[in-house]
């Protein structure tokens, strides 16, 4: 007889229990030395474009060419992953990585003009590997049977990223500092090609292929109306993320303490990271499309206040409390994502996610610099408040999108007692001819 769960009965999936799922270290490890240079190429980029050319604008348009390219070509290499598998499209990635950025630092020290670097930067952005996605994907193929356990998975993997962007540009400007801008992306294309080939060598836990089928059409994950929905939404979380560094390091200079912007950003992120941690260990009974909503008007709250600080103090908690909608946001999103694409598209839709952060931290970043030049260090906050503005509008009147399709229902035991009928969630799980009621928790 399959015992039931419900509400009164919860599941708690804890870290120390995900992190023993047989095999995952195997690829956890390699992949976060992968992950970590994904923080580390627009900054160094940056670097050294600034200490060849001495322009702002030079540095921060061929940043911008190489986060544009990666937010457009990264998704096609999640439908190849998909299609003919991870290492497959790992390898070729990485060694079109290591030439791009080997080709870039050629072209700055010998002052190549703009758009020379802007033809090395394009391919170097477009080749990142998309370990994110794929790490992810790894997860989904693993624990497809225990959804509990996959939502603890999505919010590890959130709290990974928000961790090497905490850590990669102080790598980098440790880097810098220490030897050289050069040495700096010469670390990150380093770090790339061997966490890289070292993940694409684990081959025992990658998902499996699904190749194309003779006469069948295959369709893009951007074909579904709620990856498209939840891709314009990250949009919204990316503009935070290139607002927020270049406003806070304009805030920081006009009050004189330039030397703390990196501090204060790091608070925001932790902030992220805490509530990503505490998020992930919670047995939620709200659906993920619920969670989404709140959490992402909880950023939109975050946001609201950042532009009206008076000094770095205030500053830095108000950054504090935006951050931790962040976390939670990215979570949940990950989670509507599995449910919303076949599993031949899986890769292809985290990729799109992770490529609308990229492209909207480079449209936040530069449209944030155009403003603070224009009006000041404040209004650059302004920037995100509007992202997330219009990202949360977006999400409320398109809500009925982020339901997974299939008319299949679950019965949903309440805490009175009762239990209802919902058609717009798939649930039912059969077990040796026995229907087990699973709460929202265990399926969202």
């Amino acid at each position: 007889m399959t015992a039931r769960r419900t509400v009164d009965d919860p599941t708690r999936v804890g870290y120390g229990a995900l992190l023993r799922t047989p095999g995952a270290w195997t690829f956890l490890a390699p992949a976060f030395v992968a992950r970590l240079p994904y923080a580390m190429l627009s900054l160094g980029i940056v670097l050294l474009v600034l200490e060849t050319h001495g322009s702002y604008g030079t540095a921060g348009t061929v940043a911008a060419v190489s986060a544009v390219a990666q937010a457009l070509i990264g998704p096609q290499t999640g439908r190849l992953a998909d299609r003919h598998g991870q290492a497959a499209v790992l390898l070729p990635s990485i060694a079109v990585h290591a030439v791009s950025v080997a080709a870039l630092i050629g072209l700055a020290l010998g002052h190549a003009p703009a758009w020379a670097l802007f033809l090395a930067a394009a391919p170097a952005g477009a080749s990142v590997p998309q370990i994110g996605a794929m790490v992810r994907s790894r997860w989904v193929a693993r624990l497809s049977d225990s959804p509990a356990t996959l939502n603890t998975a999505f919010a590890f993997e959130s709290v990974t990223d928000e961790f090497t962007f905490v850590i990669g540009p102080v790598l980098a400007t440790a880097i810098a500092a220490g030897v050289s801008p050069t040495a700096t992306l010469i670390a990150e294309a380093a770090l790339t090609v061997a966490g890289g080939l070292a993940f694409a060598a684990q081959r025992s836990t990658a998902p499996a292929r699904h190749p194309r089928t003779e006469g069948a059409e295959h369709v893009s994950a951007l074909a579904s109306p709620g990856v498209r929905l939840l891709a314009a939404s990250f949009l919204g979380v990316g503009t935070v993320f290139g607002a927020l560094q270049v406003s806070i390091t304009a805030f920081a200079k006009d009050v004189g303490q330039a030397d703390m912007n990196g501090i204060v950003y790091g608070i925001f992120a932790g902030g992220s990271m805490v509530a990503g941690v505490v998020y992930g260990l919670v047995n939620w009974r709200r659906s993920a499309r619920q969670r989404m909503l709140a959490c992402y008007a909880l950023l939109l709250v975050g946001c609201s206040t950042l532009w009206a600080m008076p000094n770095l103090a205030t500053l830095t908690v108000a950054a504090l409390f935006c951050g931790l909608a962040i976390a939670p946001t990215l979570i949940t999103g990950y989670t509507l994502i599995e449910t919303l694409v076949a599993a031949n598209a899986k890769t292809e839709a985290f990729t799109w996610l992770t490529g609308a952060i990229g492209l909207g931290l480079a449209m936040g970043s530069t449209v944030a610099g155009q403003l603070i030049d224009w009006r000041g260090a404040s209004a650059g906050f302004t920037v995100p408040l509007a992202g997330v503005g219009l990202g949360l509008v977006a999400l409320l009147a398109l809500r009925h999108l982020l339901v997974a399709p299939g008319p299949a229902s679950r019965t949903v035991a309440r805490s009175e007692g009762r239990s209802e009928t919902r058609s717009e969630d798939r649930g039912e799980r059969r077990a040796g001819g026995q229907a087990a009621v699973l709460t929202p928790a265990a399926l969202d």
